[in-house]
């Protein structure tokens, strides 16, 4: 089958996104056009330069630009410019449904106002709702390599808010942070009416992810790939239908994986398990959902059949209600029949 063939299918392919971090989308062109309206510098020449730093050995490598990146968004604008950019590049991908991480401890801990970030935002989705129409659901992550005091801090300043985010998740230095380190503020996240979801078991051994599922109570874990270590949880992960958000060049460029041929996809499809394709942090990792779809497609042979049950999947492991999810899987299965 011709590589056109299938890159025109996976382009075609409604498909939502359920892990994607709001500032992993910050391109290099619009880190600089923020930083010069809001007269900061950034310790690079130019975009050339900035992206040849986008070279990682791990995920620690990747934080620290992250985070350097961050620092530029200042105003309420320039939160709503880094969503509203991202949201014109999926729309392009036919993308139709994103839930969406962001990280407010990044900016509070600068000063920047909680709502500053939360109102940017949600602005930009609500316009990508009504002008691109990509609904939406809005995920506050905290960051694990701060204390559970600060997480504390952030769910009081997210409680005002609680009719526009509908899960609080976890995300950052998975190594030395387990998840059992915030089963405190994630009990009081439950007892307000949030979803939850966490990141476990990318850099993490398995045991972060039994972490995850019984003290969090998580809806979704996000990569969740160190799963096949533990045939046990294998099992329960298949029983639960349990989503696993994966992100295939996410984990190509920290170095979880040498080649995305190792990527253990097929084998995660093989246990029956409900797995998603997603981006991460696209501007950082080469590319947003078309071009993970295409990665892993290529490296792993997959047929349109199997592309496909990866979209379905992302509407099944979605906060959609059971009419539209139902709505996309058609769709999808419609399209599938005519190539």
């Amino acid at each position: 089958m011709k590589d056109t063939s299938i890159q025109a299918f996976i382009q075609d392919l409604p498909k939502t996104e359920l892990h994607l971090h709001i500032e992993g989308t910050f391109e290099p062109e619009l880190m600089f056009k923020i930083a010069k309206r809001n007269n900061l510098t950034i310790p690079y020449a130019d975009v050339d330069e900035l992206k040849r730093a986008y070279s990682f050995n791990n995920l620690q490598e990747f934080l620290d630009i992250y985070y350097a990146g961050a620092s530029v968004l200042i105003k309420e604008e320039d939160f709503y410019d880094l969503t509203w950019a991202y949201l014109t590049k999926v729309h392009e991908q036919n993308v139709k449904h994103v839930e969406i991480f962001f990280d407010p401890q990044t900016h509070t801990d600068r000063d920047v106002p909680f709502e500053f970030v939360m109102n940017g935002i949600y602005r930009a989705l609500e316009d990508g709702e009504k002008q691109l129409g990509i609904s939406f659901k809005l995920i506050m992550s905290f960051l694990r390599h701060l204390d559970e005091a600060s997480a504390f801090k952030t769910l009081e300043q997210a409680l005002p808010y609680k009719d526009k985010i509908v899960a609080v998740g976890l995300d950052s230095s998975e190594l030395g942070n387990p998840p059992s380190k915030f089963k405190k503020v994630f009990q009081k996240a439950l007892e307000e009416g949030f979803l939850t979801v966490a990141h476990a078991g990318e850099e993490g051994p398995s045991e972060y992810i039994w972490e995850a599922l019984d003290l969090l109570k998580v809806t979704r874990i996000d990569h969740g790939n160190r799963c096949l270590d533990d045939s046990k949880l294998i099992k329960r992960l298949a029983e639960e239908q349990m989503p696993l958000t994966l992100c295939p060049l996410s984990n190509l460029e920290l170095k979880v994986i040498k080649d995305l041929k190792e990527y253990p996809l097929l084998k995660m499809m093989e246990h029956n398990l409900l797995v998603t394709i997603n981006s991460d942090d696209p501007a950082y990792f080469g590319g947003y959902m078309n071009e993970n779809f295409w990665g892993i497609t290529k490296a792993l042979n997959l047929s349109k059949t199997q592309i496909a049950e990866l979209a379905k999947n992302g509407f099944k492991a979605s906060c959609l209600s059971d009419e539209k999810k139902e709505a996309y899987l058609n769709e999808i299965e419609l399209l599938l029949e005519n190539n």
